[in-house]
């Protein structure tokens, strides 16, 4: 069986190659999915696919008018893909439910870290020789107060180094975590959490329920002082408004992982082009703020077990069967409003 998978990155390739090598062949392409780049699936029966590769109606059209069957996607969330579209057209698509649920709580753990201690402005003065400590005063994260919004795995993993820096733990989530609770923690509303946490990390699903979750109403009501860091979904936070309140004064500092419009950005090299994006763009200037290009899942451990997952879900659709990781199948369709 021959494979096509797009939007894989260059450390990525050799994990996937390897993990298809005796199995199945596969073509891994740098570029991503879209309406230009779906005519070179075609005879594929298989695509296996990025979070940031768009899959709407049109190309989900194209890839089934060129023979393609599955979508395996290479991540958890797959908001990029038109299910219920999928559905319509008989295809098959398969996520990767879970994995290494440290890669992201750690990683936004080190944004949290270089916000409040300022490690990236300093680390670029130091380049110059300047070795000065004018504007890089952080503060302890010991006794302050760190809001989880989700506290599934991910938001359970961030959970216990919160717990180890000694800080005081207030969780938001449809239900509760017993693991959390364990550790200290105190399940609040949204409007407790956003009010008396000096550091915020979402960890929760892009559903319609939760777009825009941080917006203009969430951001007023944090400290002035606080810390936010999204290493899950860009769309749940309002930009233009998290824009509005930085230029206000308001905010400690901010780490992204993720931006609402990254598609055709993240994981492209735009240091030659002109940016159009004039919301990222004035983001970008304010010397609190620091973006990272949707890394946090990316290490080894992390890659490696969504690509087994990935082989994984191939085996089973070869061989007829559905597992728990399918979200569409020819005799499964989505739930309504997916």
């Amino acid at each position: 069986m021959e494979i096509v998978a797009f939007g894989v990155q260059a450390d990525e390739r050799r994990l996937l190659e390897h993990a298809f090598d005796g199995r199945h062949q596969i073509r891994s392409l740098d570029v991503f999915l879209n309406g230009d780049t779906a005519p070179i699936a075609a005879g594929y029966e298989i695509v296996s696919t990025a979070v940031n590769d768009e899959l709407n109606a049109a190309v989900l059209q194209e890839l089934a008018a060129g023979g393609t069957k599955m979508i395996a996607q290479r991540s958890t969330g797959y908001n990029n893909i038109d299910l219920r579209a999928a559905a319509d057209l008989g295809l098959t698509v398969a996520r990767v439910s879970a994995y290494s649920p440290y890669s992201v709580a750690e990683f936004a753990w080190g944004l949290a870290l270089a916000v409040n201690r300022r490690i990236v402005r300093a680390a670029n003065r130091t380049r110059n020789f300047d070795f000065r400590l004018d504007g890089l005063m952080g503060r302890d994260l010991r006794g302050r107060t760190v809001g989880v919004v989700g506290t599934g795995k991910i938001g359970e993993a961030f959970t216990r180094i919160a717990h180890g820096f000694g800080m005081r733990l207030l969780g938001w989530d449809i239900a509760e975590n017993p693991a959390c609770t364990e550790l200290g923690m105190t399940y609040v509303d949204r409007d407790r959490l956003f009010a008396e946490s000096d550091l915020i990390s979402l960890h929760v699903p892009l559903l319609e329920d939760t777009r825009h979750l941080v917006g203009a109403k969430a951001l007023a009501a944090m400290k002035d002082d606080a810390i936010l860091v999204n290493s899950s979904r860009g769309g749940l936070v309002d930009t233009a408004a998290l824009v509005a309140t930085l230029k206000a004064g308001r905010l400690r500092g901010v780490g992204l992982d993720v931006y609402e419009e990254e598609a055709g950005l993240f994981f492209f090299d735009k240091s030659l082009e002109v940016v159009e994006d004039d919301t990222l763009a004035r983001l970008m200037t304010f010397g609190n703020v620091l973006v990272t290009s949707h890394q946090a899942y990316f290490t080894e451990d992390a890659v490696g077990q969504i690509i087994d997952t990935t082989v994984a879900n191939v085996e089973d659709h070869l061989a007829g069967r559905a597992g728990a990781n399918f979200l569409v199948t020819p005799e499964r369709r989505p739930a309504a409003g997916t």
